[in-house]
């Protein structure tokens, strides 16, 4: 989990050249600098004049800038670093959506169900126009993805068709989890593993469409009788596959829906705190200055970095945050605040806890209960992916809840611990946060930056440095604890036994 960058002196490893050497190399630098400026100047190496003076060339480099500036891109490629610990968690696993994984021929089959759901959603009404409204959104929309110079020509060229299947297969679908089906139909997909996999699928950052395709088609055939507003579909749709969701964010408008890219930002809108903070960022540019977790950045260094200096002779020796165990042994009390929403279950919808509400107060770490699946991990990644890769995205509750986990969860003991508590129950918890923690960044609007400093400074109290230590060495298992008694009670005995001695008692 922690990251150490060792960096070792290799003066004495680097070989001494001789002057001839030193020579030759600074010639042969001398040699391309001017091939370098001879060929701007328009002379190619052989002497020669080319025929393309310095300024066409740079206007040849230079030639899509002005439409690349001009992308609004919204739907991105997993970037490298957080897409090599797991790839998989990003590729859909039976259906394609948008343009990024259409020729995997593993997700065919999946194109007789999108054509079924197509004509359902063309019986809606009579007499629309899909395939004009499509057009007329094709250049807008295809601006939304990531690289598009370097799209297959046969997927640009069938975009509109992507568009229509694609965009009318995901409206008839979250209507049909809404029970919106026509009278007298029944569910195309049935619900069980196959649903539960679309729907996986179709909360990928890879596997998306832009939303104002589907808002569009969505106004198209809704029933004038029907009054519920999209992004609530949506919310109905897909909040139950998320490890813990409140009643209050399913209910909460989301504004405006022109502003909305695609459907895993309408959930990532209703997953917030439950008392939101207000920032100290009041220009979202600064968001861009932050550091790298995977480069030895951690919590402590973000809270430290405003505060006076701190005596190195009262620091726990931790490099980063502590974990579990260790605030244990420093008096550090944990408890499970609210439930696992389940689908809002009757007895759970006056519980209006966040998965990000973590709190530590007078000794005690207030941690939300929540729930761990098969699914949870491909989830929270690309929550993850897409609060890194968007600028405008500010705070990251979902980055900052894992890199604080990460921190927390180091080891089964630390899961163990935290069961105890009720707070989670799978052995596999440790593992899931400390490979999602790698590669992300901390802000430097670190959500748990108070959290963090209240736990540091209640671990560095002289009082709490003692107990640590002493429930560490002498008491951190059963056996060594019995011994450590043992021991205790040995001394004690001797040292009476002794004192009799002295004294003429017998």
């Amino acid at each position: 989990m922690a990251h150490h960058i060792e960096i070792t002196q290799m003066d004495h490893q680097i070989p001494h050249l001789d002057q001839t050497s030193v020579n030759e190399i600074e010639e042969g630098r001398k040699v391309d600098h001017l091939i370098e400026i001879r060929e701007i100047n328009g002379e190619d190496r052989s002497g020669m004049t080319t025929n393309k003076p310095a300024n066409q060339i740079i206007d040849e480099i230079f030639a899509d800038i002005k439409d690349s500036s001009s992308k609004c891109c919204t739907i991105f490629k997993v970037c490298v670093g957080l897409n090599e610990s797991n790839p998989d968690a990003y590729k859909p696993k039976v259906i394609s959506i948008g343009s990024y994984h259409k020729h995997n021929p593993e997700l065919r089959f999946m194109e007789k169900y999108k054509l079924r759901y197509l004509q359902r959603f063309l019986c809606r009404k009579v007499g629309i126009d899909v395939e004009s409204c499509i057009r007329e959104l094709e250049d807008e929309a295809l601006k939304c993805y990531d690289d598009i110079e370097n799209l297959d020509s046969d997927i640009v060229a069938k975009f509109s068709k992507i568009l229509l299947l694609d965009g009318c297969f995901l409206i008839e679908f979250i209507r049909e989890s809404c029970e919106m089906c026509p009278e007298g139909e029944g569910w195309i997909i049935p619900g069980g593993c196959l649903d539960n996999q679309i729907r996986r699928d179709l909360l990928l950052l890879e596997n998306q469409l832009p939303f104002f395709v589907l808002t569009k088609l969505h106004h198209m055939t809704k029933d004038e009788e029907d009054k519920i507003p999209f992004t609530k579909m949506v919310k109905k749709t897909f909040l139950p596959c998320f490890p813990k969701m409140t009643p209050a964010s399913f209910n909460e408008s989301e504004g405006n829906a022109a502003e909305i890219k695609h459907l895993l930002q309408v959930l990532h809108m209703s997953c917030h705190p439950s008392v939101i903070k207000t920032t100290s960022l009041t220009n979202p540019s600064m968001e861009t200055e932050h550091s790298w977790k995977s480069l030895c950045c951690n919590p402590l260094q973000i809270i430290r970095s405003n505060d006076k200096p701190i005596d190195k002779d009262h620091l726990t020796g931790h490099n980063v945050m502590p974990n579990a165990t260790e605030f244990s042994e420093s008096g550090v009390s944990f408890i499970k605040v609210g439930y696992i929403n389940d689908y809002l279950e009757k007895e759970n919808r006056g519980d209006n806890t966040s998965l990000f509400d973590i709190k530590f107060e007078n000794g005690l770490l207030k941690i939300p209960s929540f729930r761990v699946t098969d699914e949870t991990e491909t989830l929270l990644r690309n929550l993850i992916a897409y609060e890194q890769q968007s600028s405008h995205v500010c705070p990251r509750y979902f980055s900052d809840f894992t890199i604080f986990m990460d921190y927390l969860i180091d080891s089964d003991k630390d899961v163990s611990l935290l069961s105890r508590k009720g707070i989670g129950e799978d052995k596999e918890i440790a593992t899931l946060f400390n490979k999602i923690g790698k590669a992300v960044n901390i802000s430097s609007d670190f959500h748990y930056k108070e959290e963090c400093r209240k736990l540091v400074h209640h671990c560095e109290q002289p009082r709490n440095l003692m107990k640590a230590s002493l429930r560490h060495n002498y008491f951190n298992t059963p056996w060594v604890g019995a011994s450590t008694l043992a021991a205790v009670v040995l001394l004690i005995l001797t040292a009476m036994q002794t004192v009799l001695a002295f004294t003429g008692g017998v």
